[in-house]
Parts: C-alpha cells; sequence; structure tokens
C-alpha cells in the first residue's frame, strides 16, 4: 500500500565550503521517530536546476533526510571559477557529506545528475547504500533523443524567458504540460558559466566502463514518451548494471518525476524502503 504526499516542513538552507566550492545547500530533515527514519537520500539535480525545482519530491519522503545542493553558478551557489568533471563533483559530494555528518546514503540522480549519480556510486561504492537513475543515460554512449527537443534542452533560455518556457514546455519534457507552471515558478537562472561549465562535465564521460562495477541495488526509472532521453538508454543501463531493475513510467516524459509524481514517487519510495522491510521481517521471524 503506498501513501500520499505530505507536506515536508522547509529545508534547512547554508552555504557550505566543500572540495573548494562554496555551494548552496539544503537539506530536508526526517519527521517523527529517529526508529522510522530511512537511510538518508542524496539528491543530484538535472543541468541548470536549482533546488526548488526539486522542493516538491521532499513531501513524498518525510522519513529520511534528504540532502541536495546547488552545482556552482546554479541557483543560490557562487559561479564556478574553474571547470570541474563528474568525478571531481562526486569527491566534492562526498566532502559535503562528511561536513555534515553523513556516512552511508541512498543515492538519486535526475537527468544530467543521473550521471553524477552514477558516477558518486562508483566512485564511493562503500558510501552508496541504493541508486537511483530517473530519465538519464549512460553518458556520450547514449542513443539521442528528438533533435528539436535537445536544442531547445541545451538553449540556457528556458531558464530565463518564462514564455519561452511555457511555449516549448511539450517539446522539452515529452508532450506534458501538467506542472508546467509550478515547475516554471520556481526556476532561478543559472549564470551562463554555471551553465557552460554543467555542459561541459559530461563532454565527452561515460559510465559504460565503470557500470559493470556498481554494487549498489539500482532502480532505473524512464518515462516511454521521453524526447530528451528515450527509453532504450534505461534499458541500456540496466543491462550493464548487474543488480539494476527498469520501472518505466507509461506516458511519462523527461519531467515524469513532476508530472507523474503520483506514479514514479512511490516506486521509489519502495524500492528505498525495501532494506527496512527486509529487516523487519527477519525480526518478526
Amino acid at each position: 500500500m503506498t501513501r500520499s504526499a505530505t507536506t515536508a516542513p522547509a529545508p534547512e538552507f547554508s552555504v557550505l565550503r566543500a572540495g573548494g566550492r562554496m555551494l548552496r545547500v539544503a537539506v530536508w530533515r526526517a519527521q517523527g521517530p529517529k526508529s522510522g527514519h530511512g537511510r538518508p537520500l542524496l539528491f543530484f539535480n538535472g543541468i541548470g536546476a536549482n533546488i526548488e525545482l526539486m522542493a516538491p519530491l521532499a513531501d513524498w519522503f518525510p522519513d529520511r533526510d534528504l540532502i541536495t545542493f546547488d552545482m556552482p553558478g546554479v541557483g543560490g551557489s557562487p559561479k564556478a571559477t574553474v571547470p570541474y568533471r563528474p568525478w571531481t563533483m562526486a569527491w566534492t559530494a562526498a566532502r559535503l557529506l562528511d561536513q555534515l555528518g553523513y556516512g552511508v546514503v541512498d543515492v538519486m540522480g535526475v537527468s544530467w545528475g543521473g550521471g553524477l549519480a552514477q558516477q558518486f556510486a562508483f566512485q564511493f561504492a562503500k558510501r552508496t547504500g541504493r541508486l537511483v537513475l530517473a530519465a538519464t543515460s549512460a553518458g556520450m554512449i547514449m542513443v539521442p533523443g528528438d533533435l528539436k527537443s535537445l536544442s531547445k534542452m541545451a538553449d540556457p533560455k528556458r531558464y530565463v524567458d518564462p514564455e519561452f518556457m511555457r511555449k516549448n514546455f511539450e517539446a522539452l519534457y515529452g508532450g506534458e504540460t501538467t506542472g508546467a507552471d509550478g515547475h516554471i515558478g520556481r526556476i532561478s537562472p543559472p549564470t551562463r558559466s554555471g551553465y557552460l561549465y554543467q555542459l561541459m562535465a559530461m563532454s565527452g564521460w561515460t559510465s559504460v566502463p565503470f557500470l559493470p562495477f556498481v554494487k549498489a541495488p539500482t532502480l532505473v526509472m524512464m518515462g516511454d514518451a521521453d524526447k530528451i532521453v528515450p527509453l532504450v538508454n534505461g534499458k541500456f543501463l540496466c543491462a550493464l548494471i548487474p543488480n539494476a531493475r527498469l520501472e518505466i513510467i507509461k506516458d511519462g516524459g523527461h519531467l515524469f518525476l513532476v508530472s507523474k509524481a503520483s506514479v514514479s514517487a512511490p516506486l521509489i519510495r519502495e524500492f528505498l524502503d525495501e532494506d527496512r522491510v527486509k529487516v523487519r521481517r527477519k525480526k518478526a521471524a
């Protein structure tokens, strides 16, 4: 049985230095008795996306801490002074967890952030409990999406001009409009350098060589109407990750975590709770 989303309390915001970078960080604290808390969840956002864009997700996970941050030059994080690569940002995320007092975490990434989540899960295998990859791919070795949608996705104007985003929302996110106004209203435009550095970070990067060594149980979620990252990319990820399974969101576009939250969020929660269910069953046996 799935639970409905509840309204999560406001996150704790801070600006911290980690890995030589200043980052705006948000932590949603778990509610209720500590004995019922799930493993903390580290979330990596999509390209150019600020913390507020993923805030509705916190409503579905009131029983676990949720940690995320704005990439350099995005949202409230200061501009990056030098470019970075996925492995350096994975290391930065680990240093950030150290500062916040977290050890093992579940890891989730969407779209661009899905690549960073893969990198973190491989690079810090002992700190990764479970892995959730949503609307993402293996990097440069991927089946590309619709050219028209990709060209609009690469245009930072979608974060600067609300009318551009509203006009092109369906082309960008796979024929869906549910949640469009709410999504647009939470946008904070990234700096040009911040957006460019995110594009550069994944240039030439692929997870293919290390995916067979990812040990974490993995849930791959893909929308069957995604015009940015077609479904076949999720099947490819599952073929390479030893302990992975695929969930297909029917009629889901690239933004199915928002437009299909009532379907996708319970699937994620059920997957993340599997370890706790196993422990309870052992105690009851």
